[in-house]
């Protein structure tokens, strides 16, 4: 079948991440996937037996959800904004999909919702419309005002097949975050956690023994790193790996190597084995996206996480509160995550030890393949 995937990633890559692993996913499955990107090139990412189509790319200015601006950082007019419409639209038109996902939207990416809704209305007028599904992670950013829960719930029973939650539901429900409709509850679709396949431990390989620390692919990590610097020197004892993510990674890079010289930190770019190293290291340090909680619970490494909370963000605490219960991780918030607490959390979450892999259901990309699949199926 033909697959259109269509994500705009504006502050960090976590969203485009989880794309690519369901693109990856559907491609293995022998289906013919296309991958519609409107953020920032992230070349980084495994887009293997993947069609990548870009829009002009987008991000938004610090937690400012609503000021889109270009790469060139200049806010993004009406002309360019009907640029990445047309381009989008064309792209409908030349895949014609059979299943269209919308990732994210239309509970987040608001600012976007005249090009979303122009992709979904062109789409439903199509000779042969597609499967629509929305992918959502486990945890959502409650709306602000009602009219926005509302304006999702119509979207949803308007143009939308299904709704795929990627979380367990034992574990996390939409309801916790978000105020679920009974026309919108009858559209969810749980399908466990989207990760890739926990990586293979690499003893050989770098990271082992050493406290890595990692805040994404966004600019927000740099006070998180500076707090690793300050923690190395109470801690000189543990060699450090400070992992810088993102397109502006160098500039930081050279700054946070200046500030920890004569310390055992490692500064450097973000590496790809990432999530092998996680299996050797002695800890992590780390913000709390949906993609790096998969890690850590895939690993078992032990772990300070740090939720992203600027600009009103919840989405990360609530994921970490749900973590926190094993023994192995703390939580700090980013205001106390000064060196002495991190040391602190630090000595702690190493003393409790390596944890076994957790049991939840990390096979959410194949079981969105099976279901996207058996909807498109049962329309024909």
């Amino acid at each position: 079948m033909r697959v259109m995937i269509v994500v705009t990633h504006l502050l960090g890559t976590g969203h485009l991440s989880r794309a690519a692993t369901l693109a990856r996913a559907f491609s293995g499955a022998g289906h013919r996937v296309t991958l519609v990107s409107g953020g920032m090139p992230a070349p980084q990412l495994d887009l293997s037996g993947v069609d990548l189509v870009p829009l002009p790319p987008l991000r938004s200015d610090g937690t400012d959800f609503t000021r889109l601006l270009t790469e060139a950082g200049e806010p993004a007019d009406a002309r360019y904004l009907d640029d990445r419409r047309a381009t989008l639209l064309t792209a409908l038109d030349k895949i014609a999909p059979q299943i269209l996902v919308t990732e994210l939207f239309p509970f987040g990416r608001r600012s976007l919702g005249a090009e979303f809704t122009a992709l979904l209305e062109a789409a439903r007028a199509m000779t042969r419309s597609p499967v629509i599904l929305s992918s959502v992670r486990d945890i959502l950013a409650p709306p602000s005002k009602p009219a926005k829960a509302a304006q999702a719930a119509d979207l949803i029973a308007r143009f939308y097949d299904a709704v795929l939650v990627h979380s367990d539901p034992a574990i996390t429900r939409l309801e916790q975050s978000w105020p679920v409709t009974p026309d919108a509850a009858g559209k969810l679709v749980y399908t466990g956690y989207v990760a890739p396949p926990a990586a293979a431990p690499d003893p050989a390989g770098p990271g082992a023994g050493e406290i890595l620390v990692s805040a994404g692919g966004g600019p927000v990590g740099a006070p998180l790193f500076r707090a690793a610097i300050g923690a190395a020197r109470r801690m000189p004892e543990t060699p450090w790996r400070l992992l810088v993510g993102g397109a502006g990674a160098g500039p930081l890079v050279d700054t946070l190597s200046a500030e920890a010289n004569g310390l055992p930190v490692t500064v450097e770019t973000a590496r790809p084995e990432f999530r092998q190293m996680l299996h050797v290291a002695a800890a992590s340090v780390s913000m709390c996206g949906y993609n790096t909680a998969m890690d850590l619970l895939q690993s078992g490494v032990p772990a300070v996480l740090v939720p992203f909370d600027a600009g009103n963000e919840v989405e990360q605490g609530l994921r970490a509160e749900s973590l926190a219960r094993r023994p192995n991780i703390a939580v700090l918030r980013s205001d106390a995550a000064q060196p002495a607490a991190l040391t602190d959390a630090l000595r702690r979450v190493i003393a409790a030890g390596r944890q076994p892999a957790c049991d939840l259901n990390f096979a959410g990309a194949a079981e969105t393949v099976r279901i996207a699949t058996n909807l498109a199926e049962g329309v024909r």
